[in-house]
């Protein structure tokens, strides 16, 4: 990669990530020759990777190249499409989540999930927050674990003061972080992003890639994203897919951004393609 190209992009990669670098790898989520089907059409083909627990793994690579679909992969969000066909192996701390025994909906409590667009729901900010802690039957403290979660996601400062005013009712960011406050609020092992701030401001992008990284220190968080400027400042590793649904590179962050193993992702990250 030349000088000019590699200035572009390694400027913004971020060697220090308040001290995650210094914890041992050791591996949350496997896949093993991991196939999805839509039909008969091949989504994703035989990955394999090992995303490690409390770090930020990041998922790029071009339109149509299975990044979202990997990531549905994970907590079985793919179960609802009904033309969809998985094989091989996913596994949560060893577990295969497509076994027979497995229930989704108890996976899904552990691995949680933020979408592109800010979904709140058409209630309360409260409400919104404790929605999934009702469903659950949490029997505890809902105030503070509410309040927990708020301030999980940076929200708490905001709208301490209007906790019985519409989620709908906030800017587009805080439904974001409101969105994130929902999803950690069961307390989940796992956080999912599909592109989650690409519908946002870049300063409303901005306080949400903060708090991506204040996440990490106690979530493992992987996340789908367009802007490979966002990967290399928030992520740890990244897994780089290109067409065919096959992951090409998985590496820690500043390798795949300053010296790839692959032609293809210099070509990728360079823009030459994408």
């Amino acid at each position: 990669m030349s000088t000019s190209e590699d200035s572009l992009i390694t400027t913004e990669v971020s060697s220090e990530r308040t001290g995650r670098s210094d914890r041992p790898d050791e591996t949350v989520l496997a896949a093993r020759d991991l196939d999805v089907y839509y039909g008969d059409e091949r989504a994703l083909a035989s990955v394999d990777v090992e995303i490690p627990e409390h770090k930020v793994t990041a998922i790029i690579g071009p339109s149509g190249c299975g990044k979202s679909t990997f990531l549905r992969c994970i907590n079985r969000m793919n179960d609802q499409i009904a033309v969809c066909r998985v094989d091989g192996d996913l596994s949560f701390h060893g577990k295969n989540v497509y076994d027979d025994d497995v229930d989704p909906v108890a996976l899904r409590r552990r691995v949680g999930m933020v979408f592109q667009k800010p979904n709140p729901f058409p209630k309360s900010i409260y409400d919104n927050v404790a929605y999934g802690l009702r469903i659950q039957g949490f029997d505890g403290d809902m105030d503070a674990r509410v309040e927990e979660a708020l301030r999980g996601a940076a929200l708490w400062d905001e709208v301490k003061d209007q906790l019985d005013s519409s989620g709908l009712d906030l800017s587009g960011g805080q439904q974001q972080r409101l969105c994130i406050a929902r999803a950690i609020a069961p307390d989940p092992e796992v956080i999912l992003m599909d592109e989650p701030t690409s519908a946002l401001d870049p300063v409303a992008a901005s306080k949400i890639e903060d708090l991506i990284d204040e996440l990490a220190e106690q979530y493992t968080v992987v996340i789908v994203t367009h802007n490979m400027q966002q990967a290399a400042r928030i992520s740890d590793k990244t897994a780089v897919f290109l067409t065919g649904g096959k992951l090409v590179e998985f590496n820690e962050t500043a390798k795949v951004f300053e010296n790839p193993d692959e032609p293809r992702v210099e070509e990728y990250i360079t823009g030459k393609f994408g």
